[in-house]
């Protein structure tokens, strides 16, 4: 495994707040890990009760861009049974129990598209859908990327594509890379490939 990657600055500050306005009357299971879905019973705010479905804190998840050392994107195109729809993506993955982030970022660059980087970044963090998850998501830039063999799962319909960086980006800004966390995370990697003169 490559050295772990930074910690970025905002990743400490995702976790629950130390007040809560809402108190949980009770909880009801409806589905077990690895997505574990519940149903509360709450008193909101102004003292009405209620109920909320959602997908209980816990779950991590790491998304990774990348950067091959001739400056190119590595991307994936990969099935998605509930839009019934393959869509362009970043490198990501569920981060095992107890799992250091920045191994989970390099076993799912080495599962998903057969890439070692020889250079990580940290990005800022982000919750992806907080109306109805609490999954956490940790982007990762990844510089100097060497493309081999991929390991995926059995389950997994994943073609690997290797673009230049402007073409990636200008799919992004005509609306064409349709996942929104593959989105945000290359909003957050703007600034530094510019930087390094990748864009």
């Amino acid at each position: 495994m490559p050295p772990h990657p930074t910690e970025h600055p905002n990743w400490p500050r995702l976790i629950p707040d130390a007040e809560q306005p809402w108190q949980t009357l009770e909880q009801v299971e409806l589905s077990g890990p690895p997505r574990r879905l519940v149903r509360d019973t709450v008193r909101l705010h102004g003292g009405q009760q209620g109920e909320y479905v959602y997908r209980p804190r816990g779950p991590r998840a790491v998304f990774v861009l990348p950067i091959t050392p001739a400056g190119e994107a590595v991307m994936i195109r990969e099935y998605r049974y509930p839009l019934r729809a393959f869509i362009t993506e970043m490198v990501a993955g569920g981060v095992e129990e107890a799992e250091n982030l920045g191994n989970a970022a390099a076993r799912e660059l080495l599962e998903e598209v057969g890439g070692v980087a020889a250079e990580w970044l940290a990005l800022p963090g982000f919750y992806p859908q907080p109306s109805i998850s609490g999954v956490v998501f940790y982007p990762f830039l990844a510089f100097g990327v060497a493309l081999q063999a991929a390991h995926n799962e059995e389950s997994e319909l994943i073609e690997r594509l290797v673009l230049p960086l402007p073409d990636v980006y200008r799919q992004l800004e005509a609306g064409e890379i349709l996942d929104g966390p593959s989105s945000l995370v290359l909003f957050h990697a703007r600034r530094e490939l510019e930087a390094r003169g990748l864009l």
